[in-house]
């Protein structure tokens, strides 16, 4: 395996079809695709300044690694790659790529990010921006701080633990998604959407869970959510109480308490949905 350190690469491919190396300590500046269709590759203490530093590569492993803002869609059609305690500055990054792991990634600008990958795992990630994971599949996700509208939008097969998401419109025209031990803030949650599942979560949505086929809740608190469950078909087991309840195509809400409830038999079959409340 070849050895690159302490070096300063400017020129544009500057590694192009580079089959094992490793490389430390260096910063690629300026040049574009340094690491274009390039295999086998280690990544240690570097930087990337310039636009596209990776595609159409195959396994690529980094660490305590940075992409600046300037290296914009960084991560384009490739495989196999790791990233730990890294961070990426530069937006539209990871994109067509399969077998992602990401562990301890900071991402302060995440805008289009993760786009129309599958086999995605993240450990103990943070990210700032719009429209992460769209159109993305078979995602396992275990710490994840997000700020960002419409993420998760057309994804599939997703499992979440111990996440925090501020937002709206998440999970919408997707399908096969749990989220667990988390808390979620948004307008607009879920709809949609298709085996929506949430367990020991904290929830706040105006208009949240609408539109919804099978929609799970178990021992979930809602804070602060009202006009919920329009059109959705729902099993909801709820701790506490829920504000508003608009119409529901059918199942069974648990809850101690409703604060207003409307159900239209010019809308909905309303025989359909059963109310439980101590």
């Amino acid at each position: 395996m070849t050895e690159i350190t302490h070096k300063l690469l400017t020129d544009e491919r500057a590694l192009y079809r580079t089959d094992g190396a490793e490389i430390t300590d260096t910063i690629f500046d300026v040049g574009e695709s340094p690491l274009k269709h390039c295999r086998n590759i280690r990544l240690s203490h570097s930087i990337f300044k310039g636009k596209y530093p990776l595609w159409y590569s195959e396994n690529i492993a980094m660490r305590d690694c940075c992409i600046f803002e300037g290296g914009r869609a960084g991560i384009w059609y490739t495989n196999a790659l790791t990233a730990k305690d890294c961070v990426i500055a530069a937006p539209k990054t990871i994109r067509r790529c399969r077998g992602i792991t990401l562990e301890n990634v900071t991402f302060p600008n995440a805008a289009e990010t993760l786009w129309e990958c599958s086999g995605i795992t993240l450990r103990n990630v943070r990210a700032s921006g719009d429209y992460l994971c769209m159109n993305s599949s078979d995602i396992e996700i275990d710490g994840l701080d997000l700020t960002g509208k419409y993420c998760f939008d057309g994804v599939k097969n997703v499992s979440i633990r111990n996440a925090k998401m501020i937002g709206r419109d998440v999970f919408w025209n997707s399908e096969n998604i749990t989220v667990s031990d988390s808390f979620i803030s948004g307008d607009y949650i879920g709809w949609n959407t298709k085996n929506l599942t949430f367990i020991n979560c904290t929830l706040e949505s105006l208009q949240g869970f609408c539109y919804i086929e099978n929609l799970v809740m178990k021992n979930c608190r809602l804070l602060n959510t009202t006009l919920a469950f329009e059109y959705s078909t729902v099993d909801l087991d709820i701790r506490g109480s829920i504000d508003s309840v608009i119409n529901p195509s059918g199942g069974i809400i648990r809850a101690d308490s409703i604060g207003e409830l409307t159900l239209d038999p010019a809308r909905v079959d309303v025989s359909r949905t059963q109310i439980i409340i101590p």
